[in-house]
Parts: structure tokens; sequence; C-alpha cells
């Protein structure tokens, strides 16, 4: 295939997605058609885009696609360009998978709601408002696809409107999405006052080498911007509420594919536009973000009572990780924190589709009135199972191997500084994942094991069109677990390269030679070793793993009693119990974390606290997280 043949492919993946949307609205209430368009543009879109590892992963080639054949005139691009390199690949590609299996899962969950037809116009124009922003070359057009994509992701969230939260929640997050909106504007326009240009490898090009004030606030600004769509601490109570009350499909998105647009553009920002990750100051900032957010998130999840709430605050939680491991500024970071990505992607869209099959077949998602769900729904449970120990990096499932690299990156960064706080790091990122562990047995302690209450007796496993995408997420969970080499060589390594080296994404775009005529300054960064880690055997990991199944079943089976336990939760304690009612739990629910929760009750109360629901104490926090990260800059980037 040439490359006048697939240089093309881009933009039809995105233009599908939006013409997929006005077709769906066009043939309205008739289900089959669509069901088919919908389906159609999403396997299209995702079709076009797995036909472009070969040429972009592998062989290291650049996409470049100008609209309407508006080239750059004596210099300088006035045209819209769509850019593909590796990383705007990398997170396309995830996109796209999460988009499809999402899509195919609703095509039956939603059949108990109005409005199906307006559903899958608003679900096929958010997703193609999210793959125009990885892979668009034109800052301005990012900002436009990120407005269609915050729009669409609103109506969405406010979508079921029987739902007394759908339409508060939608509210929230409009509010305090608009700060983040409204930074990536201002940022925007500082820019192009500064380049005269909107193209990103031209911004990269000529903005100027010395940080000046009206550089450091563009900087501030769209890294705000960004961070509020990745959710990062302290944006990040709208994704609880808006997933709480969204359809579990489009949390799929919100969670997986929203949340990565942030993600993206973080990396453009400090890695490609600003080049300023060679400052120790920003790497300091997004570390510190990171680990934050991972560790505040977590904590919530285990205060939580709704199934789709826990998993909302350990989205964010994950998104820490990345963020962590972004900060640290080498290629083993770097491939960790892209390896996190694609596998949070996977795991968190499973689970939270394994929540919708819940509330699917039980009607609630609370975890007081479930319990017992794997005798009526055991499909499910397993499904749920490989989620869980994938988010909580148990071997061999995908979670473990891309925490590893973070763990090992962050280890590595402490060594290379002599600084104990990147060793903190490390017990931070490890603490995150043995509190996700302790949530989750917590959650299939309520939901799936213990006795089955006796008004879920006709509860039983989704239909098969929404096993299927489950089973798929699943398989990749554990395929990227199994064979990450597979991953690193096609997929991590290409998109990690392409993080520190701006030059090919340049010239593509301006021309041979205009990044070394027009370059302000050289790139920072160290080409990165990638010889990443090794002792790394899938099988004797798994062996380890069957091992240690086998002795907690048998210590289970060796604490059996017939007797009932009737143990009442600890009122002191009762917001951390772990689901039932004390008759139907074979442990004591209050008591399932209790020393945790007493040993941290000062921390737990003031979080717990902290998090009022209410619009503008959200909206206070994001103002004045803003201005935090201004000042921030000044002090530490000039």
């Amino acid at each position: 295939m040439t490359y006048d043949v697939y240089m093309h492919f881009p933009v039809i993946a995105i233009m599908t997605l939006f013409v997929g949307a006005f077709l769906v609205t066009l043939v309205g209430k008739r289900q089959a058609a669509r069901n088919a368009i919908a389906g159609a543009a999403v396997l299209v879109s995702l079709t076009l885009l797995a036909l472009l590892i070969k040429p972009v992963m592998v062989d290291g080639e650049i996409i470049m696609y100008w609209m309407g054949n508006w080239e750059p005139v004596e210099g300088y691009a006035i045209g819209i360009a769509i850019e593909v390199d590796a990383l705007s690949l990398f997170f396309g590609l995830l996109i796209t998978i999460a988009v499809a299996c999402s899509a195919f899962y609703s095509f039956q969950y939603i059949k108990q709601d109005d409005a199906r037809g307006s559903f899958f116009t608003l679900y096929l124009m958010l997703s193609g408002g999210v793959l125009g922003i990885v892979l668009s070359g034109d800052l301005f057009n990012i900002y436009v696809m990120l407005e269609v994509m915050t729009f669409a992701a609103v109506g969405l969230t406010a979508f079921r409107t029987w739902n007394p939260n759908a339409r508060e929640a939608a509210f929230k997050y409009l509010v305090v999405g608009s700060i983040g909106s409204t930074c990536a504007l201002l940022g925007t326009a500082l820019v192009y006052a500064q380049c005269h240009t909107l193209n990103l490898a031209q911004i990269s090009a000529i903005l100027p080498g010395e940080l000046n004030p009206t550089t450091v606030l563009a900087f501030a600004l769209l890294f705000t911007g960004f961070g509020c769509k990745s959710f990062m601490f302290p944006f990040h109570p709208i994704a609880a509420d808006a997933h709480g009350a969204a359809p579990s499909s489009v949390s799929v998105l919100i969670s997986g594919v929203f949340t990565k647009t942030g993600v993206y553009g973080i990396i453009r920002v400090c890695y490609f536009l600003f080049r300023s990750m060679g400052l120790s100051s920003v790497q300091i900032m997004l570390v510190v973000i990171g680990c934050i957010s991972m560790f505040v998130c977590v904590t919530m999840a285990l205060n939580q009572h709704d199934f789709k709430r826990l998993l909302a605050f350990h989205s964010i939680s994950q998104i820490g990780y990345i963020l962590t491991s972004l900060g640290l500024c080498t290629g083993l970071g770097i491939a960790g924190g892209l390896y996190h990505a694609i596998n949070h992607t996977l795991f968190k869209g499973l689970l939270f589709l394994t929540a919708g099959s819940v509330l699917y077949a039980t009607g609630t998602t609370y975890l007081e009135n479930l319990g017992g769900l794997a005798k009526k729904m055991p499909k499910t449970t397993a499904l749920f199972l490989i989620g869980a120990f994938s988010i909580s990096g148990i071997p061999p499932f995908n979670g473990f191997y891309s925490k590893w690299i973070i763990y090992q990156a962050t280890f590595e960064k402490a060594a290379e500084t002599g600084s104990i706080g990147y060793a903190l790091v490390t017990v931070v990122c490890v603490v995150t994942s043995v509190l996700t562990l302790a949530s989750f047995i917590k959650v299939g302690h309520s939901v799936f094991f213990g006795q089955l209450r006796p008004e879920l007796a006709e509860a039983k496993d989704p239909p098969l069109g929404m096993r299927i995408p489950m089973w798929i997420l699943g398989g990749l969970c554990v395929f990227t677990g199994l064979f990450p080499n597979v991953m690193l060589d096609y997929i991590i390594i290409p998109a990690t390269g392409a993080v520190f080296n701006a030059v090919p994404y340049i010239d593509t775009a301006m021309g041979e030679g205009y990044a070394a005529a027009h370059l302000a300054s050289t790139s920072p960064f160290v080409t990165p070793n990638y010889t990443l880690l090794g002792g790394w055997d899938p099988l004797a990991w798994l062996v380890l793993f069957v091992v240690v199944l086998a002795a907690v079943f048998l210590c289970s089976l060796a604490g059996r009693s017939n007797r009932d336990v009737n143990c009442a939760p600890d009122s002191k304690h009762a917001v951390f119990f772990g689901g039932e009612e004390a008759q139907y739990s074979h442990i004591s629910g209050g008591d399932l974390f209790w020393g945790f929760k007493h040993t941290m009750r000062r921390y737990l109360g003031f979080v717990s606290g902290a998090h009022t629901g209410v619009t503008n104490d959200y909206v206070l926090w994001g103002v004045t997280a803003t201005a935090v990260i201004i000042a921030y800059c000044f002090a530490f980037m000039l």
C-alpha cells in the first residue's frame, strides 16, 4: 500500500464518526438501521487506524494531510493539518478500541432507555471529537474538538433523565469543565500571539527557546486546561458524579477515552510544544500532582457505596500513575506511563461494563443492596475478577507489568538524582496498588460473593451481545499482560520515541530541514535507553499466581462454618463497610478494613468532608488550582 493511499486514512477515520452521527439522526427510531450505522462507523474507524500500525509504528513514517490542500505558504502553515506520528496513533488506537467495544455493548444495554437515536448521535460525536484531538496537528483545531467532545459528554451524562442525579452531574461537569476549556483557549491565544501560527510542528520549532512571562503563562494555562480534562487532582470530583449518572458504556468513554485526551495534551504541551520537561521544576510539578491524584482518589474509592462511583475514583487514581510516570522524563518512565495508559483503558473499560451488567440485571449498583451474584452471574463474575486483578497489578494480568515498569522507573530516578523524594514516590505507587486491591476485595465481597439476597433471585448474566465486548476487553487484559514484549516492540517503544524526538514531526509538516533551521532550542532530552527490565517470565508468574490462589482457596475452605454470622457493622466506621447487611455477611463488613480506617481516621474524615458535592466548592478548587499552577510556573520556570 502506498503512502498516497493511507495518508487519507486518519481524516476518513474522524469523518466517518461525524458522518455516522448525522446519519443516525436521520434514521431516527429505526433500531436496526441505527445500530448498523453506528457499528459500521466505529469498525471502519478502528480498521483504518489499525492499518497504520505497519507504516507508522514499524516503519517509522509520519502521516501528513492538509485539509483542503492548504499547505504551508512562504514558510508558514495557514491550513488545518492532520498529522499522525507513533504517539498520535498510539492514543488513536486505544480510543477506537474502547469506542468499538462500548458501542456494541450499548446496542443491548440502552434498550430500556428512551431517545436511543439521540444517544448514538452524541456517542459518535464524542468519539469523533476525541479522535480529532489526538490526530490533529493544529492547536486551535484541538480546542474545537475538545469542545465538541465536552458538550457531547455533558449530554450523555444527562442522558438518563429518570436518574435524579443526572442533570446535577451534567451541570457540574459543564461548569467545572469550562475552567479547563477557558484555560486551553487563553493558552492557545497567547501561543498564537507569540508564534503567529497554530500548527503544532511550527509552534514547536519557533517558540522562543528562552522562556518569557508570556510563554510561561501560556504553558501554565494549557497545562491546566488539559489537566482538567484528564480529571487530575483537584478537578477529580466531577468525574465521580459523571460516572455515577451516565450509562456504563458512556463511563467507558469518559474513563478510558476522555481522560486520555488530557494526558495526550499534557505530553504535547510539556514534551513537544514548550520542551519544558528538561526543567526539574516541571518534572516535580507533574510527579507531585500525579502522586496526590493517585493516593487521594484511591482512599476516596474505599469510601464509596456505589459500584460506579468507586470505579470513578479508581479511574483518577490510575491516571495519577500515568502522570507520575510521565513526570520522570526518562525513557523507562514514558514507556511505563504509555503502557499503563492503554492498560487503564482496557481494564477500566471492562470494569465499567461489568458494573453496567450488574445494573442491567439488578437495577442497582448500590453495594448494600447487592451480594452473592456469582451464583447467578458467573460469567460476569469471571470478567470482573479479570478486571480487578488487572487494575490491582496482580500477575500475569496487564496492570502488573506496566506498574512494575513505573516502580522501576521511579526507583531508578531516585538513584539517578540521589533524591529521597523519588524513593517516596515509589512507596506511594506501591501503597496505592495495595489499597486498590483492598478496594476490589470490598467490591467482590459486596457484589459477587457472600449469600445471595432474596430479591436478586431472578438476576442473570447479560445477553451475549453485551458479553462479547466484555470478553474482548478481558482477553486483551490477559494478552497485554502475558506478551508485554509484543506491546513494547510494536506499540510502546515507537510511541515513546515519538515523545522524545520532535524533529521528524516538524520536518514532515514544514519540509525537510525546517527543524534544524528554525528550532529555537535543542531538545533537552538524551535518547532514552529502551532496555527496560528483565526477570519477566510470564510462565513463572502464572505458576506463582496459581499457587497463591490455591493457598487462599484452601484457607477459605478450612475456615468455613455453617453457623450464621451476625456481626453488626461498626457504627463509628460504617462508611467503610464491605457491602452486605450483617445477616448476609460471612465476615463482619464493618471490620473488613477496620485497622486501616482507625489509623487513618483523621485523614479520611478530612478528605470525606472536603468532598461536599457542592458545585461552588469544586469551582473554587479549580480556580485555586489554576492560580497555584500559574504562580508555581512563574516562580520556578523563569
